[in-house]
């Protein structure tokens, strides 16, 4: 078998250190980054653009979230809302002249900055308090964008994005906006990967462990904190100007409303806390699992296999999914990246007894 540690010695620092020290992960991540890079040669529009597309920015948003909930252990139910603030932001600057580059960090720095301000409430409060402090930032945001019109136009407006370029290259095909999303993604999951092995991340899982007992060795929570919330919302206020140019083309008050800040903490919890290969996998299980099994159960329907209502046919979908996350959150509460995990040391060890412990 070729996932083994056979042959993997570390005499060095260099290579304790390394992210893949097993060569079959080093094999997956680049089988993984070709297939990324291949996409749009071999796949339909509609798959690239209606799920590939949507995936991989969606879980640079889980991946934005994790870094505060699950490695910093901070609460937060206000996520689209920092989204809202990246992708408006974004467009009003675009639309003033600004170059695209600078306008994706001008949305991340506005995002950074109100939602710091919000999250200096987790300097005094955790816990359900702390949530309550994040739902006031989503519903305060929510009526901004509604009611004030140099915002959003209006509560029933629809705010197109001009056309941009980035790094002199137009994203007016699908190709490209598909590009700057999968860079997108791979630099955030590169800099999470990186960030738990800095003194900034062990700092944050000390919080996240015992805030009290952090304080007591030297870690300052409040300023940690503060970088946790500021950081996290600036790629949260990137990846909302991502979501606006590369696949809504156009924004609305109801794409970030609070049942988007659900699905958001859904990814997050589903896949697994402080996981990069759980965001991936939590994105891609709120996002298509409803569709696959919407398809699934309609094509079973359409065949005969069962007689049901059409009011019954659409719910029947998502009766499936809640059981589904019910079951993973039973029988395995660290997500599906614990899952993936579980397998990945079976066949570490296989097939010696011990591998089933």
């Amino acid at each position: 078998m070729f996932y083994r540690l056979a042959g993997v010695h570390h005499t060095r620092y260099e290579t304790a250190r390394a992210l893949w020290p097993v060569p079959a992960d080093r094999w997956q991540v680049a089988i993984v980054a070709l297939l990324a890079l291949a996409a749009p040669f071999f796949l339909s529009s509609l798959y690239l653009g209606s799920y590939l597309l949507p995936w991989l920015i969606w879980s640079a948003a889980a991946l934005s979230l994790t870094l505060l909930m699950g490695l910093a252990g901070q609460l937060h139910f206000g996520f689209a809302a920092v989204m809202a603030i990246g992708a408006y932001s974004s467009i009003h600057l675009a639309r003033f002249g600004v170059p695209f580059e600078l306008a994706l960090i001008g949305a991340g720095l506005t995002a950074a900055v109100i939602g710091s301000l919000f999250g200096a409430a987790a300097l005094r409060v955790k816990g359900l308090y702390l949530v309550m402090a994040t739902l006031a930032m989503q519903y305060l945001v929510d009526w901004v964008i509604i009611n004030v019109p140099a915002i959003s136009g209006g509560a029933q407006a629809t705010l197109r994005t001009p056309s941009v370029s980035f790094l002199f290259i137009p994203l007016d095909t699908l190709s490209a906006r598909y590009y700057l999303a999968l860079g997108w993604v791979a630099l955030v999951a590169i800099f999470f990967l990186n960030v738990k092995r800095t003194s900034f991340g062990r700092a944050l899982v000390a919080i996240r462990d015992k805030d009290f007992a952090a304080a007591v060795i030297g870690v300052d929570p409040f300023r940690y904190k503060l970088m946790a919330f500021f950081t996290s919302s600036f790629m949260g206020g990137v990846t909302g100007a991502v979501l606006a140019f590369c696949y809504y083309r156009a924004v609305t008050p109801e794409q970030f409303s609070f049942n988007v800040s659900i699905q958001l903490v859904a990814m997050v919890l589903v896949g697994g806390l402080g996981s990069v290969i759980g965001g991936f996998l939590g994105a891609g299980f709120v996002l298509l699992v409803p569709i696959i099994l919407t398809n699934l159960v309609a094509g079973m329907a359409a065949a005969g296999w069962f007689t049901v209502s059409s009011n019954l046919l659409a719910h029947v979908p998502l009766m499936i999914y809640g059981a589904l996350i019910i079951g993973f959150l039973l029988f395995e509460p660290l997500g599906l990246a614990k899952i993936y995990d579980n397998i990945r040391k079976y066949f570490l060890v296989w097939p010696f007894r011990h591998s089933r412990s």
